[in-house]
């Protein structure tokens, strides 16, 4: 008897374990976003990165002057973000400015609507690079940076974080030279995948993971000690890049498309400098979100042949660079 229910036991239990079987094999894989996905969608958009960077920064001249600051020290043609920390913010703001955190612009943006454009000020001008690219990326086409951020708004030094900044730590560098610039290699791309294949959303994930990181800047000297350890690209013209020189090793990388973009390894370290640090600051959010990992060296080549990029007029910090009123605890 027991052999007889062993036997009918086993009879049932072959069927299932056969359907078991079949249902697994059956079963549609689970399809991932890659970031040929993203890429994919990005092109159709309009949103390779020169298409992006078109009039992205923009300095804060007086209406007088054919800009965008009225004589009350408003700009009441923007809805104006402040993305510096409440304290900085307390003590001086552009009347009528939002404070706002980074890892918070596009909430508020759907907030603030979009009926006038959205100008994004920090202290420097390169925070800013990464809201003002986000905001790109998600449906803000005409946001922008103000140009060397607050510190640029008034003639009080308190606010002036980018004077300190500045200096000529390159010059006599043996890690700084003017070689032509070599090759870059061809790289794959990166390997991250999204649990959506919809572009669109692939997208905005990758936009808040960017908003989110922290370390996306270093300071230049700490490149300058050791430039061997990354993988360095100068975004300037060929004829800059040799003048004034730049790290050993750097690939001098303009302009920087989609079509490009293998000469950045993803899983190495990789540096984007400028002449000022918000270029490359915005350049870096994009390679952020495609996945790659990417830093933008601080304040740029004002950190390092100030006194030359001066003498030449190549986009330098002076101080004071605007006077306008302001509302804050520092108001005069």
């Amino acid at each position: 008897m027991k052999k007889l229910f062993s036997y009918l036991f086993m009879a049932m239990l072959v069927p299932a374990l056969f359907l078991t079987s079949c249902k697994d094999k059956n079963e549609d894989p689970i399809v991932k976003g890659t970031y040929a996905d993203l890429q994919t969608y990005m092109i159709a958009n309009s949103m390779d990165l020169p298409t992006l960077l078109t009039n992205w920064v923009v300095d804060p001249k007086p209406v007088a002057d054919g800009g965008i600051v009225e004589a009350d020290g408003t700009i009441p043609t923007y809805h104006v973000f402040d993305i510096r920390g409440a304290e900085d913010f307390a003590k001086g703001h552009v009347k009528g400015a939002i404070n706002v955190l980074l890892p918070d612009v596009l909430t508020k943006a759907a907030e603030v609507g979009k009926d006038k454009p959205i100008l994004v000020f920090c202290l420097t001008g390169q925070t800013a690079g990464r809201a003002v690219m986000a905001l790109r990326l998600s449906g803000y086409s005409d946001a922008q940076v103000a140009k060397f951020g607050f510190s640029a708004w008034t003639n009080i030094s308190e606010f002036d974080k980018w004077s300190a900044n500045t200096g000529n730590i390159a010059d006599g560098s043996p890690n700084w030279n003017t070689d032509a610039s070599s090759t870059p290699s061809v790289n794959l791309l990166p390997t991250w995948e999204s649990t959506s294949t919809d572009g669109a959303t692939i997208l905005a994930e990758r936009v808040q993971e960017m908003l989110a990181a922290s370390g996306w800047s270093v300071k230049s000297v700490d490149v300058l000690s050791n430039p061997t350890g990354f993988s360095i690209f100068n975004y300037w013209g060929e004829a800059d890049y040799l003048k004034y020189g730049h790290f050993t090793g750097a690939y001098q990388y303009l302009p920087i498309a989609f079509d490009k973009v293998t000469s950045l390894n993803p899983d190495a370290s990789n540096l984007v400098y400028c002449y000022t640090g918000q270029t490359s600051s915005i350049t870096t959010a994009w390679f952020n979100v495609l996945g790659y990992k990417v830093q933008s060296i601080a304040y740029g080549v004002n950190s390092l042949k100030y006194d030359e990029l001066l003498a030449d007029g190549k986009s330098p910090w002076h101080f004071p660079y605007h006077s306008y009123a302001f509302e804050g605890t520092l108001a005069k």
